[in-house]
């Protein structure tokens, strides 16, 4: 007599319960949809963990999630975003990014197809961010409780540096560059969510950051600080670093680059880019001595060839972000209450 029970049959392409049972079913999601797309000794080795090669003292380590509805917009998908949103956290520590780690959730009911779609996404970005994803796990949620997938990450890398690029390091005198344009990753990202659409397309900015990052670290350019913007937009990374340094800034708007979609598009729908998420691009601050060739550097990276000062610190103990207008008008900075736009990393 059989006394086994027979594998569900699967009347569509689906995830189901029985992916996370941790049996056959699991075992076919790994193999079919998820390792196909991450080749390295490590995967290969289809153990609980992953034993690393690394010969330094100077390690840093990073851990994200990304629950972006929906999974896919122009410029990107949640796959993508994934992979750069963490080597992009490493970048802006001066670290060169090395490993990846990948944890799904998965809601019952996701078509199979959209998950290798997802997964083949972080493979490409992987590759071309020159990091290897190393271990991972996943989970099925009922169906009506996970929005499809979520997706959490942890990276590693290895400084490039001796010197620490903090929030601590930013002094009076300082100028603060600005890699490119504001507000196309959260635009897009709202666009397509709500079915809008404008005279110019609007594509997300999702890219990774630490091949600009690193060309400055070669040519022998340390910022004291970096940070990428992400959910909050510029004035939300301007104000926490203010907070975090104990400094005043003075940020110019005119030198505040926009595309004329995202310009269009927030006056249409009364937002202000300044807090719209981005997903590539960052800050830095230079002491003014390094200002000149650091755009140069810059300025080289397609990434970062819109590369600009914006402002700069103006002093100590205030903690705040002054901006300036076109008029000569200014106004303090501070956090929104709430989301401008939800969901959108």
């Amino acid at each position: 007599m059989n006394t086994e029970c027979p594998l569900p049959i699967a009347a569509e392409e689906i995830v189901r319960l029985g992916h996370g049972s941790g049996g056959e079913l699991s075992q076919r999601l790994l193999r079919d949809y998820i390792y196909p797309h991450f080749d390295n000794p490590w995967i290969a080795q289809g153990h609980d963990s992953a034993t690393l090669p690394l010969k330094s003292d100077r390690v840093v380590f990073t851990s994200d999630s990304f629950v972006i509805t929906p999974l896919f917009f122009p410029g990107g998908d949640i796959g993508e975003l994934a992979v750069y949103g963490t080597v992009n956290d490493l970048a802006m520590s001066g670290a060169r990014p090395l490993y990846l780690s990948c944890s799904l959730i998965l809601e019952e009911g996701l078509p199979l197809a959209t998950l290798a779609r997802v997964m083949s996404s972080m493979g490409r970005a992987a590759a071309e961010a020159g990091v290897q994803l190393v271990t991972g796990d996943t989970k099925v949620v009922e169906r009506g409780k996970g929005d499809g997938l979520y997706i959490n990450t942890a990276g590693i890398g290895v400084l490039a540096l001796s010197d620490a690029i903090e929030p601590r390091r930013i002094q009076p005198g300082d100028r603060i560059l600005l890699s490119g344009d504001i507000g196309r990753h959260g635009m897009a990202v709202m666009a397509k969510r709500e079915g809008l659409e404008f005279d110019s397309p609007l594509r997300s900015d999702c890219a990774p950051l630490h091949g600009p990052v690193l060309e400055l670290l070669r040519a022998g350019i340390t910022p004291h600080c970096l940070r990428d913007l992400t959910r909050g937009g510029l004035a939300t990374a301007l104000v926490e670093l203010a907070e975090s340094a104990g400094k005043e800034f003075l940020v110019r708007e005119s030198e505040i680059p926009l595309c004329e979609p995202v310009q269009g598009a927030c006056e249409i729908l009364g937002l202000d880019p300044l807090y719209v998420a981005n997903e590539g691009r960052f800050i830095a601050f230079v002491p003014p001595q390094l200002v000149e060739p650091a755009i140069a550097v810059l300025t080289k990276n397609p990434i970062s060839a819109g590369c600009r000062v914006i402002g700069a610190v103006t002093g100590d103990g205030k903690s705040q972000v002054i901006l300036r207008n076109a008029l000569g008008c200014e106004r303090l900075l501070d956090r929104l209450p709430g989301e401008q736009l939800p969901r959108i990393c």
